[in-house]
């Protein structure tokens, strides 16, 4: 299961080498689905652009947080409910082929629920309508909270900043489908299948996350938000199982770090970890220090293995302003 933004493409360019992996694994056997937290476009749009990029895609092996918004919406309310839609195109057609009823009338008296997701076209008249509905009690659903998404410009804002806004003012918190939320995940499995699912992102806050709290492993790749920074920090349910520079991690064994302790350790030192050719190293100033060589992905391990143990036992994270990822 992979997520889109960040991990198969970067502002609806390829990220690189991302196609023939793709290609190697379906070859292997492997299914692939592409889950998406992005809600504003449809299912079938999705697929027509990963086969423009060299992934060729059907409409089936794409999941969006706008199809689990949509069955979250079925299951609660049923067939023929009129929900008020505050989105794009891709949460509407979500909508009716769960057999709801989208309406786009802020207005409309006769609607039971309210549902929001990514949409650039949205206007400020009609999100000030749908925050006094939500206000007023109409129960909402969120496609995701995502706070940003990559871009060719920069990291730009997502759904959750709207969320944020939303739940400031009305004082109401929404039920949201999309990752880390369990709906979108168990969405896919539920649709495309699979005995041993592997959820493949660049977020911890929101791919990893949710991998684990739909009970699956998780890959997380360094080519898209989360970097060095947000890998030291990381709290035990955003770790994923598995850390690799690029999607070409799925091809190789990953050696798992060994924890180094009392007698393992170089004077001065108060913790680390050990994988393949590098030692990471936490001094006494929280400060962490990596030595030797080899593959970079088993520096990526390394410090993490350090820097996960130093905070489980301290509390604090370990400092790396001084660090430099090998390339």
């Amino acid at each position: 299961m992979l997520d889109l933004d960040g991990v198969v493409y970067i502002s609806g360019t390829a990220v690189p080498g991302v196609p023939e992996a793709l290609h190697r694994l379906r070859e292997q056997g492997v299914h692939v689905a592409f889950v998406t937290n992005n809600a504003s476009r449809t299912a079938e749009t999705v697929a027509e652009h990963l086969t423009d990029l060299g992934v060729p895609a059907e409409a089936h092996d794409v999941v969006t947080s706008a199809q689990a918004a949509a069955g979250v919406l079925a299951e609660r309310h049923g067939a023929g409910a009129r929900i008020l839609v505050l989105g794009a195109a891709g949460l509407v057609r979500a909508l009716e082929e769960v057999g709801l009823v989208a309406v786009l009338d802020p207005a409309d008296p006769d609607v039971v629920g309210v549902v929001t997701g990514f949409g650039p076209d949205v206007v400020w008249k009609d999100l000030m309508r749908v925050a006094v509905r939500i206000q007023e009690g109409l129960p909402w659903v969120a496609s995701n909270t995502d706070l940003s998404f990559p871009t060719g410009f920069g990291l730009a804002p997502g759904h959750g900043v709207q969320v944020e806004m939303l739940e400031r003012f009305s004082g109401r918190t929404p039920t949201v489908a999309g990752k880390p939320a369990r709906p979108l995940l168990d969405e896919t499995v539920k649709r495309v299948g699979g005995q041993r699912p592997l959820m493949v992102g660049d977020r911890l806050d929101t791919d990893i996350e949710g991998g684990a709290n739909a009970g699956v492993d998780t890959l997380l790749v360094l080519t898209g938000v989360s970097g060095l920074a947000e890998v030291v920090a990381a709290e035990p349910h955003e770790r994923p199982t598995y850390i690799a520079s690029t999607l070409d991690g799925l091809f190789v064994p990953h050696p798992a770090p060994v924890l180094l302790e009392g007698g393992d350790l170089p004077r001065g030192f108060s913790g680390g970890a050990r994988c393949a050719g590098w030692s990471a190293l936490v001094g006494p100033d929280d400060q962490l220090v990596v030595e030797g060589g080899g593959d970079p992905d088993d520096w990526w391990r390394a410090v993490a293995g350090a820097a996960w143990s130093h905070r489980d036992v301290t509390g604090r994270p370990v400092l790396v302003n001084s660090l430099v990822p090998p390339s």
